[in-house]
């Protein structure tokens, strides 16, 4: 099976895990916080606090930005479901704007015409979360716009996006929202076993990240209620946090899987590249992989079928020969759990067309040219 996405461990990411287990110090420690350090350089963020995974990095995201019961969160149906769960963690109501059929990213005229209506009807979001879909960057400075009009805050949901850029910067400077959050799953562009990081430019937002991560505790007198010092053993909880830490063992791999991730995402761009050359005769739309201000981190290269036949059909094909398809993603909002919470979520009709239509055909550095003659041998065999 050619598998749709894989992780790469080599000898150095073996040799800084041994380090770090040699250390001492194997939960939080100098490799955790060469790891945070080594991500603001990356990104050009000022402060990161890396956590367990991107789901908890998103959670405490949504509290260090105050979002609480009888709030609205927006995010994107093409998406996996956590993306909207951190806002139910939170107490927040949920709704969805729909995506553009081209980028698969939230259309910014339909998020436009609904900030408009929610305005009149008092239902405005006190967060949207943008999810850059697949490493493609959304329309940032338009949506911050908005934001300045409306007066939301911006999640930047870049789980699948680090290494892209958008106007030649890295995603995560977090110029134009308050937070940016990454994953470190084994099928993304690098891995800390599991694991996320959520990055920022405003210390109080950061100082609240960090506080929510390890059950609300704080060593620092400066932040006690009573500062009377009475050692370096005492701590006081100040909040209502959790246990969602990263150890320095998952900071250890990230350290070194960060040093080859523009090495890797470029070897992602020349397997799209020529996906892109030999899909062109099919019936087919292609993904965005780059375009005038923007640079696609390539977690995924999808498709979408035009000729009627059932992309589910096509998957399970492929899947039968070899081919580890997949689609990304079950549109949020049809989820049992969801249409539960909610009798019926309007004006999505881009994003179920989308998934009947979308087929993810594997991507990861490691594709050899022999796997994609493969995948496209298949592809080509069903859809004529």
């Amino acid at each position: 099976m050619i598998p749709y996405g894989k992780h790469e461990i080599n000898k150095n990411d073996i040799d800084n895990v041994i380090e770090a287990l040699k250390s001492g110090t194997i939960t939080q420690g100098s490799f955790l916080n060469s790891f945070e350090r080594s991500i603001c350089d990356y990104t050009k963020a000022k402060f990161s606090v890396a956590v367990n995974s991107g789901t908890s990095a998103l959670h405490i995201s949504c509290m260090a930005l105050g979002l609480s019961k009888g709030d609205l969160l927006w995010t994107s149906p093409i998406t996996f479901v956590a993306s909207a769960n951190c806002g139910l963690y939170c107490g927040a109501s949920i709704d969805f704007v729909d995506i553009n059929p081209k980028s698969y990213n939230i259309d910014v005229d339909k998020l436009r015409d609904k900030l408009y209506k929610a305005k009149s009807n008092n239902t405005l979001p006190k967060i949207i979360i943008i999810v850059h879909f697949s490493g493609l960057s959304c329309e940032m400075k338009e949506i911050y716009d908005l934001s300045l009009e409306y007066g939301f805050s911006i999640i930047e949901d870049a789980c699948h996006a680090i290494g892209g850029k958008y106007q030649d910067k890295p995603i995560g400077c977090s110029i134009y929202s308050s937070i940016t959050v990454f994953s470190f799953h084994p099928v993304k562009l690098m891995t800390t076993g599991e694991g996320g990081i959520a990055v920022t430019n405003n210390e109080d937002i950061f100082l609240k990240m960090n506080l929510l991560r390890s059950h609300g505790i704080t060593r620092d007198e400066s932040n006690m209620e009573d500062p009377i010092s009475k050692g370096d053993w005492y701590y006081q909880q100040i909040d209502l946090g959790f246990n969602y830490r990263m150890t320095d063992i998952q900071a250890a791999l990230g350290i070194s899987q960060l040093k080859r991730l523009d090495s890797n995402i470029k070897k992602r761009h020349l397997i799209a590249k020529r996906y892109n050359s030999l899909l062109c005769d099919m019936n087919v739309q292609l993904p965005v992989i780059e375009s005038s201000n923007k640079f696609s981190a390539l977690h995924l290269y999808v498709i979408r079928i035009k000729n009627k036949k059932s992309n589910k059909d096509i998957i399970n094909s492929l899947r039968r020969n070899g081919v580890g398809a997949m689609l990304h993603y079950i549109p949020v909002h049809t989820q049992p759990y969801y249409k539960k919470l909610r009798e019926k979520y309007e004006n999505l009709d881009n994003s179920i067309d989308y998934y009947n239509e979308a087929i993810t055909l594997p991507m990861h550095h490691q594709v050899t040219t022999d796997d994609q003659d493969k995948v496209v041998f298949e592809l080509e065999k069903y859809l004529k």
